[in-house]
């Protein structure tokens, strides 16, 4: 899906997404002001600080009204002729349509059944973006994704969706169901065309016959408003360490394709088009059918969604969120190569980390750094990710600066953190502090949690915690959950808390 702009392609609802991870929240919130070498230590209130937060439950709970958003200028439409991938080498049939003879009739086959899905304004025709769909039943039913329909989804009164083919048939369509978690869609044609059943619709390739790595795949879509195409590609197989299953396809993927079927060489549904990574080339990802297929065989027959789908929304994440608790609790800590620190630094079956310190001759305060984190988020509008984890920490020495000097800069460093960027979309963040300990470490910690205030039962919680028992040096470390109950809150808070110890007194 492409939002329109006055200037370029991209900002709210653009798409395929870029495939990212977040890291930690940046907004108001807590400042940590306090220095160090004015608290006063208080072992022991772990328990304390975990059952604080059963005080914000009344809070959080109350939700505000949403806010309008305003939608950006739409761009009109173009239709130029439909382009397409590369010729393969050796292949010298028709060089003005630049196409190898499996893409031309793989798109040859699959052009009546590709549309476009247009998000409009509810009292004009003037688009908000644009994605891809194809029909996959033959009273009209369209496969696209979540995103492509999301402005429409959350503010019908607002919105409205319209479909246009390959060859100039229009018409209005209806919302039918979503798959928020793996960002499906299924719209239906409000009145379909007298012809539309001779388009015939897409199969899916049986998953009894899975792709091998290397095989050449096909993405078909609209990129950037100006005209179908079909993009040549090879499947590599699922992403590995992520917790959503998601196909890395080699092919170039742009805005207005998310949302397109991904075909193999007998033109059927392998996937759909979902995402792109900007910072590399041809990297690209791709929907799994199988999601598709699940969507499609529960809710084919449903009726429009005429009401508000929030509910419906955080009931999928409610799942989703409880999924990915109990995973990421079940899997045990690393073990980490400090002399004197035991550190909560997770597994990376589904996360992935990075680390980094300061120069060797550098002066003053020294450090070793761990960030792991979620490849992907759960994307909700085009300023709301949730449904992920982060878990980073650094391990400071400060011999070099004396116990006075020390003390002032792991001060400053705790009290830079911020606990969530400024948002409608969730309430301002509510915190607790006190002092808690585990194996002999005392640790100053802080534990944040905010409201999502149209999703119901859904927060984000935010721990920040540092180490207060050595004069020269110390660990602080952060953790974030976005998306979960207010129960597995504070259980992953717990178990974060608890990743922390003295491996030897220093």
């Amino acid at each position: 899906m492409i939002k329109a702009r006055n200037a370029g392609h991209g900002a709210r609802g653009s798409s395929p997404r870029r495939f990212r991870s977040n890291n930690a929240h940046k907004a108001a919130g807590y400042d940590g002001s306090m220095p160090l070498n004015r608290l006063l230590r208080r072992p022991g209130r772990l328990l304390a600080l975990l059952l604080a937060g059963s005080a914000l439950a009344a809070w959080a709970g109350a939700t505000a009204p949403g806010t309008p958003r305003t939608a950006a200028p739409a761009s009109p439409l173009a239709r130029p002729p439909a382009a397409a991938s590369a010729a393969e080498p050796g292949d010298e049939h028709d060089d003005s349509a630049n196409l190898s003879a499996s893409a031309r009739r793989i798109y040859d086959v699959g052009r009546p059944r590709l549309l476009q899905v247009r998000t409009l304004l509810r009292d004009q025709d003037s688009q908000a973006s644009v994605g891809s769909g194809s029909l996959v039943g033959p009273d009209g039913l369209i496969l696209t994704n979540y995103h492509v329909v999301s402005q429409m989804a959350l503010e019908p009164q607002r919105y409205r969706l319209n479909f246009q083919t390959v060859d100039g048939v229009a018409g209005a369509l209806q919302l039918i169901a979503f798959d928020v978690v793996h960002d499906l869609a299924l719209v239906r044609m409000a009145q379909p065309p007298a012809a539309v059943a001779s388009r015939g619709t897409f199969e899916f390739r049986p998953q009894a016959t899975p792709l091998a790595q290397g095989e050449r795949i096909f993405s078909l879509g609209n990129p950037l408003d100006i005209g179908f195409e079909v993009i040549e590609g090879t499947y590599n197989g699922l992403v590995e360490r992520s917790f959503l299953p998601q196909i890395l396809f080699s092919g170039a993927l742009n805005p207005g394709m998310s949302g397109g079927p991904v075909l193999d060489d007998r033109g059927r549904i392998v996937g759909v088009n979902v995402a792109t990574r900007r910072d590399g080339q041809n990297i690209s990802f791709l929907v799994p059918a199988e999601f598709a297929q699940a969507l499609i065989a529960r809710s084919a027959h449903a009726k429009p969604i005429t009401g508000p789908v929030e509910a419906e929304m955080a009931r999928q994440l409610l799942v989703h969120q409880q999924q990915l608790t109990t995973r990421f609790i079940g899997l045990p800590w690393r073990e980490t190569k400090h002399a004197h620190y035991s550190v909560p630094v997770p597994q990376e079956d589904f996360m992935r980390c990075w680390g980094s310190s300061n120069p060797s001759e550098s002066k003053g305060l020294s450090f070793e750094r761990s960030d792991c984190q979620m490849d992907t988020a759960i994307f909700i509008n085009e300023s709301l990710r949730t449904g992920d984890i982060a878990v980073r920490h650094e391990v400071y020495d400060g011999s070099r600066l004396g116990a006075l000097r020390f003390a002032q800069e792991a001060g400053m460093s705790f009290r830079n953190e911020r606990m969530g960027r400024r948002t409608h979309d969730l309430t301002a963040p509510k915190c607790q502090e006190d002092f808690v300990e585990n194996a002999g470490l005392t640790m100053r910690s802080v534990m944040c949690l905010r409201a999502y205030r149209h999703l119901p039962g859904l927060y984000d919680v935010a721990v920040l915690s540092q180490s207060v028992d050595a004069k020269t040096e110390g660990v602080q470390g952060r953790f974030d959950a976005r998306g979960v109950s207010f129960q597995n809150a504070l259980l992953l808070a717990s178990h974060y808390l608890q990743g922390f110890a003295w491996k030897r007194s220093p």
